[in-house]
């Protein structure tokens, strides 16, 4: 996943992905790995985006979870998507709730419900950006809004299934992302004119 926008690639795959869960729930062990290398990477993406660096160990806790309770999973490839991010968000939490370091609140609680859904340009927003780059910016984020722009954008669910995930009202998650990507915005507009300058910079020095 160099660039975000996965959300959008794992949307293509959720066929393919729901016929895998559904063999390895009759004990196909090979369409389990199918599945966990088409969820994975963006699922380890969201938890970079929560987490940070301590990613690698909570997605192996919440696949192990994933694993144990296979068989009570009832959906489709979307369906799987969420409720793994579902599972990983609660592996997160609670792996924050020991480091004693509570998730940051949002700064204010506002719903907005009236504006509308921003997810379908928001992978837009970091094309020209790594991967990296912008969880660290996402990162900076209320949780809430870090949340719902990274379930939306990495994962790839649709507004109505993040809220799902969250447990809020689809318009409280149309109004944390709204807030999110406009905070957002004005951080990816604060870096153009540095990338600007550092290019003039070293054009300026190769002249010399």
């Amino acid at each position: 996943m160099g660039k975000l926008g996965g959300g959008r690639r794992a949307q293509t795959y959720d066929g393919e992905l729901g016929e895998a869960v559904e063999r390895a729930q009759e004990g196909d062990e090979g369409a389990f790995a199918a599945a966990y290398r088409l969820v994975h990477p963006p699922l380890l993406g969201f938890l970079r985006g929560l987490v940070g660096d301590d990613a690698e160990d909570v997605a192996s806790e919440a696949w192990l979870e994933i694993a144990r309770d296979l068989g009570r999973f009832r959906g489709d490839g979307a369906g799987f998507r969420a409720w793994t991010a579902s599972i990983a968000r609660n592996r997160a939490i609670d792996h924050l709730r020991r480091l004693k370091s509570r998730p940051r609140a949002t700064l204010f609680e506002s719903e907005l419900a009236e504006l509308p859904a921003k997810q379908d340009t928001a992978g837009e927003a970091f094309e020209s950006i790594s991967t990296q780059q912008a969880l660290a910016l996402i990162a900076k984020l209320p949780r809430q809004q870090a949340e719902a722009v990274l379930l939306q954008t990495v994962i790839g669910l649709d507004g109505a299934s993040a809220a799902r995930v969250l447990g809020k009202r689809p318009g409280a998650v149309r109004s944390a992302t709204h807030r999110g990507l406009k905070r957002l915005e004005k951080h990816l507009a604060a870096l153009q004119p540095m990338r600007v300058t550092d290019s003039d910079s070293r054009a300026l020095g190769e002249g010399r």
